[in-house]
């Protein structure tokens, strides 16, 4: 059975990610347990997609199936009208950008080659054209040229999201996943980065699918939100409508004491990833 769809357009194209019928089963035999069943989920082009769920519900899990690390027990995840499992098998940074929750940088590189890793490994550029490209993902992130040869050591957390931004983008993918993109800042950078994000969103034409936790975040970025409970996706719509839908889990993320606070601004009318 699928998910209710809150609110829905019809599809101008194919959708950039669509999974079908997907199980996550993990452990053998009498320890073998489900995390998704029977999944069902499509990701338009262009939208902002926020992914949330309760502990233990493979919100992270899907999120790798997209990127091509981890292949479902049964169903099928495509991304771009490919098996996801084709990209992990061939390298999927010309196709998928990932943002790790800590950044994820080599702590043995500086800045730059850090940003540049993807297209060193490719060895089809001329190095001065490599740097070249790294620089101007530096830029583009916010960063400034002098930040380039800096160590991830001496970097502030907000510095450590957007050097693996801009490692995310060197290849121009044109969908980008986010794990907990947010966590880990204090709530200035946290907006900030949020404010990012909506700007290379709309400046690349990018298709985003973010997991997060935080309700700050979720209603900043936003188009539409897919909720995981039950082993599968319960509901997808915009933020404000599945904020709504009866169910104890929805209950108790969004409109808890934290969900009034993060959906207030909301109340004035400004839609969520407005600015």
């Amino acid at each position: 059975m699928t998910s209710p769809v809150l609110s829905s357009s019809a599809p101008a194209q194919a959708p950039v990610v669509r999974v079908e019928g997907l199980w996550s089963v993990f452990g053998k035999g009498e320890n073998a347990f489900a995390v998704h069943q029977d999944l069902e989920l499509e990701v338009e082009r262009g939208e902002m997609l926020s992914i949330v769920g309760g502990s233990g519900t493979g919100k992270t899990v899907l999120l790798r199936q997209m990127l091509g690390l981890l292949q479902p027990s049964k169903g099928r995840v495509e991304v771009l009208g490919r098996p996801a499992a084709e990209m992990g098998r061939e390298g999927a940074a010309s196709r998928v950008g990932m943002l790790f929750q800590h950044g994820a940088l080599f702590s043995a590189f500086n800045v730059l080659d850090n940003i540049a890793f993807a297209l060193h490994e490719q060895g089809s550029l001329p190095a001065d054209l490599v740097r070249d490209a790294a620089m101007v993902k530096l830029q583009m992130v916010g960063l400034k040229p002098e930040h380039a040869v800096r160590m991830p050591a001496d970097l502030s957390g907000g510095m450590i999201k957007r050097v693996a931004l801009a490692r995310a983008l060197i290849m121009d993918p044109p969908l980008l996943l986010l794990d907990e993109p947010t966590a880990g800042l204090d709530p200035t950078s946290a907006d900030e980065f949020c404010a990012l994000l909506r700007e290379l969103h709309a400046a690349l034409g990018l298709t985003l699918v973010m997991v997060t936790h935080d309700l700050d975040t979720l209603f900043a970025l936003s188009s539409r939100v897919a909720v995981l409970a039950e082993k599968k996706v319960l509901v997808t719509g915009a933020p404000r409508e599945v904020a709504a839908y009866d169910h104890p889990f929805v209950e108790t993320f969004f409109r808890g004491e934290r969900g009034r606070r993060a959906m207030a601004p909301l109340s004035s009318g400004q839609a969520a990833g407005e600015t």
